[in-house]
């Protein structure tokens, strides 16, 4: 008797299309609701991951199946950052009419991209996914997540409570759906071509990746952010930020300082301030063992990525220095591959760098960024806050962060009018096509009403008399 062969396996294409299918019949239902069932859908999807026991499962899932990260960060991440969101999105006008501007007759329309496809990354399993369905559903569409394999559990996980408050209120679970397991390039691939609209946050890999696809995207840039700090800090306040900023969920976010730049009259005493908040000063010997450990073979590796300082030191065979520390810094001067420390690390590994003065610090981030994180954010302690205004009209970046934790601050805070946001555009120096903190307008179109209005055409001397009186008329 011959062997019953198994049919092979479905297309990628073919898989996709399926979940696209559905996708597009539940956006149907939801291109008809009014503000208010849509505000109630954004609720549903917020309470989702901010009930409390829901986000510590939600946590626990996270770090064990990642091994990204702690536990305690990412329930605060899950809830503060969802929270802000939903805080951004009250009484936010997402349908039908959502601006008038009599005076120019132009009358603004919200309206749904459609399906869209939401790359999101190993590093914040729950918390991205939860931001990026959310800005979705506030403009009426259906949303497909395709997340990291490391990730995966914890979506889905995140996918069953979602679909759990969409029962009580009556909304369609197909909504919000996820590519199923195992993920593979090409199921990610084939969502993309096949979504309306494109949000990658991740690997740079998948940023280019949606970027050629075909489909409308969005994606961000690398971080590898750097901080200065000048001769007017308050340095036990920039050193108690820092250290907020650099240890939360063991620096897996983008945002977090990699390099802290300090100017020369006070680079010793704010060493010791970042020494008493947990900072351990790596020897020239065991910077070696570090960059050995994280840089086995070119790339970063996964023993030092989402890591506590102690297991990183532990595990590079570092000389031990009392207390266990919170941070690892990594003194340096160079930038660029031959300087491996002068990228992002993904760890509380912190390089530090000893500038001559302000002007000769922003040289130095400007190198930095010539290396690895043009685009995404600088940080600024200082007692003079004016002096950020030069910085952001000379460095590339979308982002000037004053006397703030930077990875708490730049994704938008309670303390600072920034959106709530995990995903950071950054620029053309990026090699993004926008600069903003992602929100729910780059989830839709708008239409806009043109209504006729009085005519005022300028004369010619209103456009060209100063240029006339400088130069004549030739």
């Amino acid at each position: 008797m011959s062997a019953v062969l198994a049919p092979p396996p479905p297309a990628a294409a073919d898989i996709v299309r399926a979940l696209v299918d559905r996708a597009r019949a539940a956006q149907a239902i939801a291109n008809d609701y009014d503000q208010a069932r849509v505000d109630e859908l954004v609720a549903a999807a917020g309470w989702a991951i901010i009930e409390p026991d829901r986000n510590r499962t939600l946590a626990e899932l996270a770090v064990a199946d990642t091994g990204i990260g702690n536990v305690a960060d990412k329930i605060r991440k899950n809830h503060r950052k969802t929270l802000g969101l939903l805080r951004d999105l009250a009484g936010v006008r997402s349908v039908g009419v959502i601006a008038e501007d009599r005076a120019r007759g132009i009358t603004e329309i919200a309206r749904p991209a459609g399906v869209v496809a939401a790359i999101t990354p190993s590093t914040n399993p729950a918390a991205t996914p939860a931001n990026k369905i959310i800005n979705a559903l506030k403009g009426r569409n259906a949303v497909i997540v395709a997340p990291s394999p490391k990730g995966w559990s914890t979506c889905a996980r995140l996918l069953q409570f979602i679909h759990r408050e969409f029962d009580r209120i009556g909304a369609p679970r197909d909504l919000v759906q996820m590519l199923p397991a195992p993920i593979t390039k090409d199921t990610t691939h084939a969502l993309m071509k096949q979504a309306d609209l494109v949000v990658a946050t991740g690997s740079q890999a998948n940023v280019r990746a949606a970027y050629t696809c075909g489909t409308p995207a969005f994606g961000v840039g690398a971080g590898n952010v750097a901080s200065i700090v000048d001769e007017t800090a308050d340095l036990a306040a920039a050193a108690q930020k820092i250290a907020r900023s650099k240890t939360f969920d063991n620096a897996t976010s983008c945002s977090s300082e990699n390099s802290v730049v300090i100017v020369d009259a006070v680079y010793e005493p704010m060493l010791a301030e970042l020494a008493r908040v947990g900072g351990q000063r790596v020897s020239a010997a065991d910077k070696s063992k570090l960059q050995a450990l994280m840089w086995p073979d070119g790339k970063l590796s996964p023993q030092a990525i989402g890591q506590s300082a102690a297991t990183i030191a532990q595990r590079a065979g570092l000389a031990p220095a009392g207390a266990p520390p919170a941070m690892l810094l990594v003194e340096e001067s160079g930038t660029g591959p031959a300087h491996p420390f002068s990228g992002e690390k993904l760890s509380p590994v912190l390089t530090v760098y000893r500038a001559r003065d302000l002007a000769d610090a922003q040289a130095i981030v400007a190198r930095i960024y010539a290396f690895m994180g043009a685009g995404h954010s600088v940080s600024l302690h200082t007692a003079q806050p004016a002096r950020a205004l030069p910085l952001a009209l000379a460095l590339p970046v979308s982002r000037v962060i004053v006397n703030q934790a930077h990875a708490i601050a730049t994704g938008g805070s309670f303390d600072n009018g920034l959106p709530f946001s995990l995903s950071m555009g950054c620029g053309t120096w990026g090699g993004n096509n926008f600069s903003d903190n992602m929100n729910w307008r780059h989830y839709v179109n708008i239409t806009r009403i043109a209504m006729p209005i009085a005519e005022r055409v300028p004369t010619e001397d209103e456009i060209f008399g100063a240029y006339f009186a400088r130069h004549g008329r030739g």
